[in-house]
């Protein structure tokens, strides 16, 4: 679409209407995707999850993943403004149950619905890049991928804190807020873009529509490139975060509860990097843009496994695991928004699938990496849980290398942008 209006006379995002507002509606339904990790001592306390308590965070989790695969693909089929519309007040009912939950089994319940309309982000990505010309979607893309990237980097100790001063059913209160007015705000702004009735005449039925999730993957090269790439650098990201607290809170850091949550907020200065990332992506920089952001992610595991062994001292230690945060945030982000950007070049009638496919795959590798980290501790510390996500982020770049500047002569320009 070449004009700055949709076909409903709505403005599009990035044009008359700022696409920081975007960026801010996927950063506010993100925010109770993982901001559990940071109330689960509260929520213990309060009730009495014990051995419960692990599931909370799982469970949010394996409730996005089920809807990034049975929700999402409805955006090709089905209006997009009701249905996205309707997801994020499903979710603020969720959250408010969880306010008002009195047993653990209630709340795990509620968490489970939470991050199962949480999936409502992968639906509003691909409908606001669909909303601006091909040129500009990387850019649209980025700047909407940073809102994402702030929203999950601040849950956590936006969480913590507005517990620690209010109790942890203020936060989930608060959200359930903001997502109400999230989810008026776009009912009335954004545009209406999808054909049902071309989408109903492809896919028919539902059940046509989540088979098609086999041949999307099995069809589309980009997509299992792209989906690699960036689960295997989540794999890297998610070993990282989820082990830098053990560190930074035993000898010789010993940081406290708030300044833990000060140094959580360090990656979220790696946000910036997503409308850079787009832009690279717009002016063709693509091979070269994704070889420099998994080349990061090894360099700031490195940087990392220096600052935790303690020879640097408490002050300049700190300093630079928050370097190595800050630069693994931006090596991830960066892949990831040219993923994004990758896969909402594809075919219009499948954007929310891939979309869908896309996040749900990586997700897998976030999975991995987390579970990874584990036994990297057990067996060899902080050094095991750095060498652990460089092997994984190294295993990117080595993909990326093989699969694109691999091809064969006058194809490896095309390699991210293979039909």
């Amino acid at each position: 679409m070449s004009s700055d209006h949709s076909a409903t006379g709505k403005p599009q995002p990035g044009m008359t209407t700022p696409t920081w507002r975007y960026a801010l509606t996927v950063g506010v339904a993100v925010l109770g995707l993982f901001a559990s990790q940071g109330l689960l001592p509260y929520l213990d306390a309060s009730l009495h999850l014990g051995t419960w308590g692990n599931l909370v965070t799982t469970l949010t989790l394996a409730g996005y993943a089920t809807g990034l695969l049975f929700l999402v693909p409805l955006i090709d089929l089905l209006p997009c403004r009701p249905l996205i519309v309707g997801t994020l007040a499903a979710q603020a009912l969720a959250a408010a149950a969880a306010a008002m939950s009195h047993s653990a089994p209630m709340f795990l319940v509620a968490s489970f619905a939470i991050g199962w309309t949480s999936s409502a982000i992968q639906m509003i990505v691909p409908v606001v890049a669909s909303m601006v010309p091909e040129a500009r979607r990387g850019r649209v893309v980025g700047d909407v991928m940073s809102g994402l990237m702030a929203g999950i980097l601040l849950s956590r100790p936006l969480a913590s804190e507005l517990a620690g001063s209010f109790g942890w059913r203020c936060y989930y209160t608060l959200d359930a807020l903001a997502l109400l007015a999230t989810a008026g705000w776009l009912w009335v702004n954004l545009a209406d873009k999808t054909s049902p009735a071309r989408a109903k005449a492809s896919l028919g039925t539902y059940r046509r529509l989540i088979g098609s999730l086999v041949q999307l993957v099995l069809g589309e090269p980009v997509l299992r490139r792209r989906a690699l790439y960036q689960g295997l650098l989540m794999a890297a990201f998610n070993a990282f975060w989820t082990s830098v607290a053990l560190v930074l809170t035993r000898a010789p850091f010993a940081l406290g509860h708030t300044a833990l949550a000060l140094f959580m907020l360090s990656g979220a200065g790696g946000t910036l990097v997503a409308p850079l990332a787009g832009r690279l992506g717009d002016r063709g920089h693509e091979r070269a843009a994704t070889t420099t952001f998994h080349a990061l992610v090894i360099v700031a595991l490195g940087l990392a496994a220096v600052a935790g062994s303690g020879l640097l001292g408490r002050g300049l230690g700190i300093g630079l695991m928050a370097a190595s945060a800050i630069l693994l945030d931006v090596g991830v982000v960066g892949d990831q928004t040219l993923g994004r950007r990758a896969v909402n070049l594809l075919g219009p009638q499948t954007r929310g699938r891939v979309n869908g496919l896309y996040t749900g795959l990586f997700f897998i590798g976030s999975t991995v990496g987390a579970f990874a980290a584990g036994p990297a501790w057990f067996h060899g510390g902080w050094t095991w849980v750095c060498g652990t996500g460089a092997i994984f982020a190294a295993l990117a770049l080595a993909s990326h290398l093989l699969l694109s500047f691999g091809a064969m002569p006058g194809t490896a320009a095309m390699a991210d942008h293979a039909p």
